[in-house]
């Protein structure tokens, strides 16, 4: 019998024991009671699913009397995200430290004005990111919005309330900005519609700046006609004849690397245009490899001494877009963040100290970037030319995920959302359904100036690709992918997809077959040794690693593979020769600094 039950049963007749065990049974149920409690707030709806921030109503401007038309948005409801001014209102910024800072806004911004104008009602202001920065549409402030589509998902930022809103169906269309993908993010995590205009198309009169030479006006809407009309009020010009032929553009090497539910969007839109008329032939692309041909000062902003190829291109891409951000975020707003920096509970957020303390010598580096960007989009969707993308990373993001798939799904959704702020074109979020529980979208570029040639596009085009799309996604076969692409560079793209789906054998055969097609590719080589170091075939491993190395001696990878596979085999001077040489190609590596230290312990 344990000790405490003695002690109660020697002292069983004192009333003082029993009112201490009633006084812990009544803190227990407490406990409990509050336990229970916060669990059932955590599982309550939040009111209109915490997409907004402020309630009230701005009516539209009277109907003006015949023969005046009709106008166009007359009837509708619509939502702006905390960064456009309102007469009468502090403009919140998502961060209530700056609304408590500012002064009413004396004028209503120009583009609020003119869907009011346009017969329009707004009826709030929605959550957003803090300073228009970030990607989840997370608040520590504000809360989260909750994605009606996928409640265990964040809703997308920074405009995640304005996107919420309108899936939820509590508005029938909604504004927010869009600087790198603030817009067409959340439009894809919650399936509705979500446009980016070219750059300088919307004014942005009375909207906060976050970085200028990326910022947009975007706006959502869950049915296409209404995004079709508020993108006419909205665009001050149409340069490009809306009538002209379109011709498809597929970017293949994007498909290639994305889930086979995605990758099944480009038999869906073949076969819609398949049936309509003003459409030429669908064209296949590796757009990364056109990039690096016609954006020649990316290598200025290469991450390592090896040579850039494949998507890294676009990592490399979308590293210089937020590095631009910064640099113009701080230049608006650094005195104002270092004056209350320290009454910012919780911190400042990280991308804000991040662009805060950031340093930027190479300036003219990053413009000349977006500059050369801007000519090389122009130049492949000229006449009538549609790009057509994956909107965002493969899985969603859940809510309170692991630091390191935000990490991933940060880049590669940045790496998406890089083309089209960097080019300043025009981009349009097109749902599609969707498949395991997830939502399923699509993303169609044009030529900046190209707006209204877009929307008409999308609304000529989407009863048709909604009736291919309801057939499902399983019983669509997956595409052949070939374009203008080497069959061997495919082949290491599937065997790379495989990899990264953890199916080595599977990785290792479509290895094989690319090297049977060109054996004095060493990548081939060296992304085998991979697979076959997961394997444990650490001999292959070695061979293979040498082979790549005969054929580029300067292949930091391939060195750290056969160092791996040569210190499994327990030859430790021989793997930390490798390491070493590893470390002289790439003196910041830190997978080899620390398998330099890892095998000289080993050593000693």
């Amino acid at each position: 019998m344990s000790q405490s039950l003695n002690l109660i049963k020697q002292h069983a007749s004192n009333p003082k024991l029993w009112l201490i065990v009633g006084l812990g049974l009544a803190g227990g149920i407490v406990v409990l009671s509050e336990t229970r409690r916060r669990r059932r707030r955590r599982n309550t709806p939040k009111q209109d699913f915490g997409a907004f921030i402020d309630r009230f109503e701005l009516l539209p401007f009277p109907q003006p009397p015949p023969p005046s038309a009709k106008q166009t948005l007359s009837s509708l409801t619509f939502a702006i995200s905390d960064i456009f001014d309102v007469k009468g209102y502090v403009t919140g910024f998502g961060n209530p430290l700056w609304k408590r800072t500012h002064e009413e806004a004396e004028k209503t911004a120009v583009v609020v004005t003119a869907l009011l104008f346009n017969g329009a009602t707004c009826v709030g202001k929605t959550v957003m990111d803090e300073f228009s920065f970030g990607f989840s549409g997370e608040n520590k402030y504000y809360g989260t919005p909750t994605n009606p589509k996928m409640p265990l998902c964040v809703p997308g930022g920074s405009s995640s309330g304005s996107a919420v809103a309108v899936a939820a169906g509590l508005v029938d269309f909604a504004i927010g900005t869009d600087t790198t993908g603030c817009v067409r993010i959340p439009a894809s995590l919650c399936g509705i519609f979500g446009f980016r205009p070219s750059h300088g198309a919307v004014s942005t009169i009375g909207v906060f700046p976050n970085a200028q030479s990326l910022d947009t006006i975007g706006w959502f809407a869950r049915d296409p006609t209404i995004l079709h009309r508020v993108g006419h009020v909205l665009l001050q010009s149409n340069s490009v004849d809306s009538k002209r032929s379109r011709c498809i553009v597929f970017a293949d090497d994007l498909f290639q690397l994305s889930k086979d539910a995605t990758q099944k969007t480009i038999h869906v839109i073949g076969k819609a245009i398949e049936s309509m008329s003003g459409f030429q032939a669908p064209k296949h692309m590796n757009l990364c490899e056109y990039i690096v041909s016609k954006v020649p000062s990316l290598k200025l902003h290469e991450q390592s001494a090896q040579q850039q190829n494949g998507t890294s291109i676009l990592k490399t891409l979308s590293s210089v877009m937020l590095s631009l951000q910064r640099y113009e975020f701080k230049a608006n707003y650094e005195e104002w963040v270092k004056s209350v920096k320290r009454r910012l509970r919780g911190g400042v957020p990280n991308n804000v100290i991040k662009a805060i303390s950031s340093t930027h010598d190479n300036i003219k580096a990053l413009y000349k970037v977006r500059t050369e960007m801007r000519g090389a989009l122009q130049s492949l969707l000229k006449d009538g030319g549609i790009l057509v993308i994956p909107s965002v990373a493969d899985n969603p993001l859940k809510l309170n995920a692991k630091k390191s798939f935000c990490s991933e799904f940060h880049d590669k959704t940045f790496a998406l959302s890089s083309i089209a702020s960097m080019s300043g074109c025009c981009q349009v979020t097109i749902p599609l359904g969707y498949h395991d529980d997830c939502c399923i979208s699509v993303s169609f570029i044009s030529a900046h100036g190209a707006d209204k040639f877009l929307l008409d596009t999308i609304l000529d085009m989407y009863a048709t690709l909604q009736e291919q799309a309801s057939s499902g996604f399983h019983s669509i076969p997956l595409p052949n992918i070939n374009g203008n692409r080497e069959p061997s560079e495919l082949l290491k793209e599937k065997g790379n997809a495989a990899f990264k789906e953890k199916q080595w054998d599977k990785a290792v055969s479509y290895y094989t077959e690319a090297i049977e097609l060109n054996g004095t590719n060493a990548t081939f080589y060296c992304n085998r040794a991979a697979a076959l170091l997961k394997l444990g075939c650490f001999q292959l491993a070695e061979e293979d690693c040498s082979k790549a190395i005969l054929l580029d001696k300067k292949n930091v990878k391939a060195y750290l593979r056969r160092g791996t596979a040569r210190e499994s085999l327990k030859r430790y001077k021989e793997a930390l020769e490798d390491f070493k040489h590893a470390l002289v190609l790439e003196p910041q590596n830190k997978d080899a600094s620390f398998a330099e230290r890892r095998v000289k312990k080993f050593m000693s």
